[in-house]
């Protein structure tokens, strides 16, 4: 079998490269305790959008920061007894999708909330400055002021805590069983449903498709600093060209690697990885698989890259049916 990275046996071993700050647990209680204090103050706005089974919202709640975030809400228009919601994350700079795709869920008794990341491409707010869409830069964001004592300020804490905070307002509604709630997504989304299922410890179940924001040091060294990775070979070519603060770098970057945050899942995880990922590599994604101590599952494509799966939506359907 061809191989762009570790051999399938030591996959099944690695689990990572990039640094661990010494305060990462205080950081993720501190941030933690902040998205407590911070009233969600939700609000559906009915959007015109409709199905024959199906109410659709925009729902709009306040995450940390106070940025204005949005989400498409759908739920059943018959519901006997509170049920089941699935929470989606998209990929890197896009947005929630449309609402069709989301029908499937609904129609067996669902309720579904999609995201829009702050600052990509939906609706939600970024008040990191602007307020409305950026394209990339992401990872870097907030880069400097951590690497001036100021973590907090990394952009993806924000959109972390927005995940946990989305679960919350949803888990609050009326119509929502909360201990039946899952989370899903890919590439970026996958990576905010490893997120979102480790900071939210009700969280029941997760499918995660190969998940981005692993392991950033693994990426540096394999030279994949490209695509969705590349603002790595931009933040050291235009404020470390001789890289020395490198250690510095990858130990701040660790505050927002999900392979860190891995241990704190206790729901139940599914992972969908391809082997000849150029994009996200296989073993960046290993390495916060095997860090998971609850219980998980692994659906391998040796095949395949950064790409559709074939079977992994309906795999991920049928995955949610016992929710």
């Amino acid at each position: 079998m061809p191989l762009i990275d570790l051999p399938p046996e030591k996959l099944k071993e690695y689990r990572g490269r990039n640094p661990k700050p010494a305060d990462f647990d205080a950081y993720w209680e501190n941030a933690l305790a902040e998205l407590a204090a911070t009233d969600p103050d939700p609000e559906l706005r009915p959007a015109d959008f409709s199905a024959p089974f199906a109410e659709c919202f925009h729902l709009y709640f306040t995450g940390v920061g106070g940025a204005r975030l949005h989400a498409k809400y759908l739920r059943p228009t018959s519901r006997p007894a509170p049920g089941p919601a699935i929470l989606m994350f998209h990929g890197y700079s896009g947005n929630s999708g449309e609402w069709h795709d989301k029908l499937s869920h609904v129609a067996r008794g669902y309720q579904v909330a999609a995201l829009d990341c702050r600052g990509q491409g939906g609706l939600s707010e970024d008040p990191g400055g602007v307020t409305g869409n950026t394209l990339r830069g992401h990872i870097i964001r907030g880069l400097n002021d951590a690497l001036n004592g100021r973590p907090e300020k990394l952009y993806y804490r924000q959109v972390f805590l927005d995940t946990a905070q989305l679960a919350r307002v949803v888990m609050g509604f009326e119509e929502t069983d909360a201990e039946r709630v899952g989370a899903t997504g890919g590439s970026q989304g996958g990576a905010l449903t490893l997120a979102c299922a480790a900071l939210t410890p009700g969280l029941k179940k997760a499918a995660s498709v190969f998940p981005f924001l692993c392991d950033y040091r693994r990426v540096w060294e394999m030279d994949l600093a490209k695509g969705a990775y590349e603002e790595l070979n931009t933040f050291f070519r235009l404020f470390d060209p001789r890289h020395e603060r490198e250690e510095d770098i990858f130990q701040a970057l660790g505050y927002i690697d999900c392979q860190h945050l891995a241990d704190r899942i206790r729901c139940d995880l599914r992972m969908y990885v391809g082997l000849m990922d150029t994009i996200c590599p296989p073993s960046t994604q290993f390495a916060a698989y095997n860090r998971v101590t609850g219980p998980k599952s692994l659906v391998v494509y040796p095949d395949f890259g950064h790409e559709g799966l074939p079977g992994s939506g309906d795999s991920i359907y049928t995955y949610f049916s016992d929710l």
